[in-house]
């Protein structure tokens, strides 16, 4: 091969390469890619940062937190399983560790969670962000909506909660005001505005479904609107529905406090008084006590379990909040008109 041929293809080979080299670059600059900008893996890595991490203690809290971090980023774990009694439980040590390592830990307050007591200041004690509740919702006084105190101190029972009762969720709107007082103080904890936004949605939800609640309770005629039930857990429900409460087979706000064979006896007077015809017991706790009472009555009485401390199983009739007041509204409507 001459020199002159050879200096010939060295210049047309160079003049590919430096062709090959412009259609890459133009390719690189004007043909769409599916990977992600820096700006958008960095506008990710916030959004996740963002993403609040919850505790709430009871099933109740634990559903209506859900629902607002659901739409606004993160997750919640419930210390409580399904069907426990809120008044007699106690925490793991995992379970305390993820108190001290959340965001922010929603607890109900006023005592309601007894067994907690002492893992909620330790953890407080740690650096926990711990927001209870129901010391804001305008709590009502133990006894609201009772008619009949025979045989039961004002101050019986009432030693571990006070005098302020922590049923509130049995007032939907008051819960609905819960929701967004969680939004808000997740808003404060993590500084993202759509826990506040979610929250609304939430508490929109709630006092949708709050119409329907009172459709049924207030389908029972108005003198037949009396309750016994196991324990002094309806008192928010009387209250807002306009309900009154004959008596309670454990005259207390908690489950761990025990009757006297007096307090017994003056409820099943007061049931035979009254021409009573139903016992709202508790689906999270034993109901022997109140079967005896039925049984003592000598009447024809039912007793019938309400979801009154913890929401159903998944897939129950009371798996959520939501469900869990309608529920429990159809089953007293059906209960007093029986």
């Amino acid at each position: 091969m001459t020199p002159t041929k050879t200096a010939l293809l060295s210049a047309l080979a160079a003049s590919a390469l430096i062709l090959a080299a412009c259609s890459s670059s133009d390719t690189a600059t004007t043909e769409p890619t599916n990977a992600p900008s820096a700006i958008e893996t960095a506008s990710e890595s916030a959004e996740v940062a963002a993403s609040a991490s919850v505790v709430a203690t009871t099933t109740m809290l634990g559903d209506v937190t859900s629902e607002i971090v659901l739409c606004a980023g993160g997750n919640v774990d419930v210390l409580m399983p399904n069907g426990v009694d809120p008044h007699d439980f106690s925490a793991s040590s995992d379970q305390i560790a993820s108190m001290i390592s959340a965001d922010l830990v929603v607890v109900n307050g006023l005592d309601l969670e007894s067994g907690l007591t002492d893992s909620l200041a330790n953890a407080r004690s740690d650096g926990a962000n711990i927001f209870e509740v129901a010391p804001l919702l305008d709590p009502i006084e133990f006894g609201a909506g009772s008619h009949s105190e025979e045989g039961h101190s004002d101050e019986e029972g009432h030693d571990d909660h006070g005098s302020l009762d922590p049923h509130f969720w049995f007032d939907m709107n008051r819960m609905a005001t819960a929701a967004e007082l969680i939004g808000a103080e997740l808003t404060t904890a993590t500084g993202d505005e759509a826990y506040t936004a979610c929250a609304q949605t939430t508490a929109t939800e709630i006092r949708a479904a709050e119409g329907d609640v009172r459709a049924l309770l207030e389908s029972v005629p108005a003198d037949k609107r009396i309750l016994v039930t196991d324990h002094e857990a309806l008192g928010y429900l009387a209250d807002a529905y306009g309900y009154e409460i004959a008596g309670t087979v454990i005259p207390a706000g908690t489950t761990l406090a025990e009757p006297s064979s007096a307090d017994l006896a003056a409820l099943v007077a007061t049931i035979k008084a009254e021409g009573i015809t139903a016992i709202f017991s508790n689906t999270s706790s034993p109901t022997a006590l109140a079967e005896a009472v039925a049984a003592e009555s000598g009447t024809n009485i039912n007793v019938i379990a309400l979801y009154i401390g913890s929401l159903g199983e998944p897939g129950s009739p009371a798996a959520t909040y939501i469900d869990m007041m309608r529920t429990n509204a159809q089953l007293i409507a059906e209960g007093l008109q029986g």
